[in-house]
Order: C-alpha cells, then structure tokens, then sequence
C-alpha cells in the first residue's frame, strides 16, 4: 500500500486511528489486538495473512480489530509501518 493510498470515501491511510494492546482471554491466554477506528476499507482478512506470517501465531479478524495470539505488539506496530500506515496514527496501549 502506498502512502498516500486511497482506502474508501475519501479516507487515507495516513487519517487512520489504530490502536495496538493487550487482552487476556480464556484461561490467562493473552492476545495482541489491533483496532483499526473507522470504517477503514483496509482488507483486514489480507492484513491478517500477512501478520499470522511474520509472527508465527494464529489469529482472527473480529469486526473492525485483527486479533493474534501472545504479545506482538511491537513486531505489528513494525508491520503497518512497513505496509504504509503513518507511525504518528498508531498506538500501543499497555506495559
């Protein structure tokens, strides 16, 4: 994805809030989710392959959030920049 890439109705990437944190689930399990605040447009099923790649853990897509398995945080933050996300729009909420 380009930097300046179009997603839908005149939003951009770099107009994107995403939010990266920690959830505990079932069991004490964490999880990394992404949120990805507003109707982005972004192929989150696409997004998904790719970050179950590069961290070796399964995942899902649930709504507008990417959620993975073990705390990845830091490597996914690395991950949208590299696909053309705007570092400035990106948070990590947690430890």
């Amino acid at each position: 994805m380009g930097k300046d890439m179009c997603l839908c109705d005149g939003l951009f990437i770099d107009e994107l809030q995403i939010t990266i944190y920690l959830d505990k689930r079932k069991w004490g399990k964490t999880v990394t989710v992404i949120s990805f605040e507003g109707d982005s447009g972004t192929n989150l099923q696409e997004f998904l392959k790719k970050a179950k790649k590069k961290v070796a853990s399964g995942g899902t897509v649930r709504d507008n959030e990417v959620e993975l398995m073990g705390d990845h945080r830091f490597k996914l933050k690395k991950l949208l920049i590299e696909e053309g996300f705007s570092e400035e729009n990106i948070t990590l909420k947690g430890k």
